[in-house]
């Protein structure tokens, strides 16, 4: 063979090796039989969870046909997140990880029985149904910051954090796409209580993991200063921090605008594309899709640089998926749409997590994920309370064209403040050895002209 032909035939060999191994690592977090535990259980429960979502909205909109009730019962969900989440990341700090997770589980277990009790007994009623979300979303405030934080002791290795916060993110949003897709089919069956119970069971699962691990005691000391003290410490670094103000910002602005499309979605599917249920689960399905295909694009990465344009790139193509979405009256056109919403919102959420959890410093982890918890569930609320006051005015479709233009607005704010950050975050991924170190330039000594 020639020169140029051997060198052909060698970049021919060497491609399927070159793409497995771009592969290989992209379920590097479970190497570590911890986290495997956690997310095997995770991914039954979070199944049941999603089910839960779905017959809810579609429980309320049964009841009442009415978008600023579906507004209301979300918001009394998600507003508990608001209020505690920084509260309850200064406590998750205090606590043993493990034994809290344990707990809001079974809290969590015990309140999707009660709503399955409920409803299969057909005395449920609107009032009962915010009673509960409103206890759900108190669970919440306190599982989420314990869950991220909890990362850190169930991979020992610190470099496989990043890959286990995107195959967690994957698993959350494979779950998404299965389980209202079963939802869509339980509750067309038999209705909306057995999609609650199968949830009240699936928590088992995790309750299971968590005693199963083995997990290397941590140090807890006790604090000196007062849990107040301790928020004040945690609000000061989150707002004279650049990176992470500015990623929450952007996040919970994404969150407030964003989030709530998935509250109109049983309008739009009833009144705009004239569907039921099965409808419903298609569209929380094709949103779905796209959360998954954001995940697994994360965990293909392998490492944290270049994520920032990430977040520019995926708020506003949840903006442009959501004002085409406001047009659509047909269904596939509409389903299409969702998937580049659902990539969009989850990429956001995803790649914000990931490039916080990078940069913040590990005695103010929990703190800190206690306001990313408050940016995505405490913001979502209003957010969802505002659609739903929108929609009963003008409409679910301009209500979504709304929202997202309220998205690619913070695409642009985000871009411009871009430099800024990367200016700051630069000097702590080179200490982290993900940057080079760039190294001063020696100074030119000038030789003196000999004298002749």
């Amino acid at each position: 063979m020639t020169g140029p032909a051997v060198k052909l035939e060698a970049q021919r060999t060497q491609q399927p090796s070159s793409w497995f191994a771009s592969f290989s690592h992209i379920g590097r977090a479970l190497r570590h039989r911890n986290f495997r535990l956690f997310y095997f259980g995770q991914s039954i429960s979070v199944i049941g969870t999603w089910m839960t979502r779905l017959a809810t909205t579609w429980l309320v909109y049964r009841l009442t046909h009415s978008a600023l009730l579906l507004g209301i019962v979300s918001f009394s969900g998600q507003i508990a997140a608001f209020v505690l989440g920084p509260f309850a990341g200064v406590w998750v700090e205090r606590m043993n990880r493990r034994k809290l997770l344990v707990w809001t589980q079974a809290a969590g277990a015990l309140q999707s029985l009660a709503l399955a009790a409920l409803t299969l007994t057909h005395v449920i009623t609107l009032r009962e149904i915010i009673a509960l979300s409103a206890l759900q979303g108190v669970i919440n405030s306190f599982d989420m910051p314990g869950r991220q934080s909890f990362l850190v002791q169930m991979v020992e290795d610190r470099s496989d954090l990043s890959n286990a916060i995107a195959v967690n993110s994957s698993m959350a949003n494979a779950a998404r796409l299965i389980g209202p897709a079963i939802a869509g089919v339980v509750i067309a069956a038999v209705g909306e209580g057995w999609c609650f119970f199968i949830d009240g069971i699936s928590y088992f699962a995790v309750i299971a993991s968590l005693l199963m691990m083995r997990i290397t005691p941590s140090q807890f000391h006790r604090h000196a200063y007062s849990m107040l003290e301790q928020l004040r410490e945690g609000w000061d670094y989150v707002r004279t921090f650049r990176p992470i103000r500015t990623i929450l910002l952007t996040f919970a602005w994404i969150s407030l605008m964003g989030y709530p499309y998935a509250v109109l979605l049983p309008i739009f599917a009833a009144q705009v594309l004239h569907g039921g249920a099965h409808t419903l689960g298609w569209l929380s399905a094709a949103s779905g899709v796209g959360a998954l295909s954001s995940a697994v694009s994360l965990a293909l990465r392998k490492t944290v640089i270049g994520l920032t344009r990430m977040i520019q790139i995926a708020s506003a193509t949840l903006g442009v998926a959501l004002i085409l979405f406001g047009f659509s009256h047909v269904l596939w056109l509409s389903i299409l749409l969702m998937i580049f919403a659902g990539f969009g919102l989850i990429q956001t959420a995803s790649v914000s997590n990931t490039i916080i959890q990078s940069l913040v410093s590990e005695d103010k982890r929990a703190r800190v994920m206690g306001y990313y918890t408050m940016a995505f569930f405490g913001a979502s609320p209003f957010g969802s309370l505002l659609a739903g006051a929108l929609a009963h005015r003008i409409g679910a479709p301009h209500t979504v064209v709304v929202t997202g233009a309220c998205c690619i607005a913070a695409s642009l704010w985000f871009t411009s403040e871009m430099p800024k950050i990367r200016g700051v975050m630069r000097p702590i991924y080179q200490q982290m050895g993900l940057l080079p170190r760039v190294r001063a330039a020696e100074p030119v000594v000038e030789e003196p002209e000999l004298v002749t």
